[in-house]
């Protein structure tokens, strides 16, 4: 059962880096470990590295950033922009990153981000929008199709996490 909570979604400050690279490697840790349970973590970006690529990104705002905050505390954020996929249109955006901190799942602050970013790329002109999601993260792949998207069968990859190969499925929706 799914618990509310009253959760603000802003713009990301540079500030918020530091956060937002340790929810990444938390939720990614407990989405693997969920995926691939007894096997050794695969090697991630250190948080160093990923604080100072999410620094960046806040800063020329490629890709554009919310997070998510409850009782002053920044609990997940969503990195989107136009689609990074090649011969896409310039009305397809794409949800590039979306994390919540694991003491926070099912609690609607994915929900809050994706209403955020949905918001943001219908206000830039988008009329569609994609997210890759691993197809063993099933925590993941629940919320895509509980937002509306539609899995793209054919559209199936293996991209390397460390020296892992993981399967990733392309999810599509209108933003209409």
């Amino acid at each position: 059962m799914s618990e509310s909570i009253n959760v603000e979604v802003r713009p990301a400050k540079e500030r918020d880096a530091q956060a937002i690279a340790q929810i990444q490697a938390a939720a990614s840790q407990a989405a693997f470990k969920a995926q691939f349970p007894g096997e050794a973590m695969p090697e991630f970006d250190s948080l160093k590295k990923s604080q100072s690529t999410w620094r960046e990104a806040i800063e020329f705002g490629d890709p554009q950033v919310l997070v998510a905050v409850v009782g002053g505390e920044v609990v997940g954020f969503t990195g989107f922009d136009r689609s990074r996929d090649p011969k896409t249109p310039a009305t397809m955006g794409e949800i590039w990153a979306l994390f919540v901190r694991p003491s926070h799942w099912g609690k609607s602050v994915g929900l809050a981000l994706w209403d955020g970013a949905r918001d943001e790329l219908v206000e830039e002109g988008c009329t569609k929008v994609t997210a890759w999601v691993p197809l063993g993260y099933e925590r993941a792949l629940r919320f895509f199709d509980m937002a509306g998207f539609k899995r793209e069968m054919t559209s199936i990859k293996t991209v390397l996490v460390g020296l892992t190969r993981i399967e990733e499925i392309r999810f599509k929706r209108d933003l209409k």
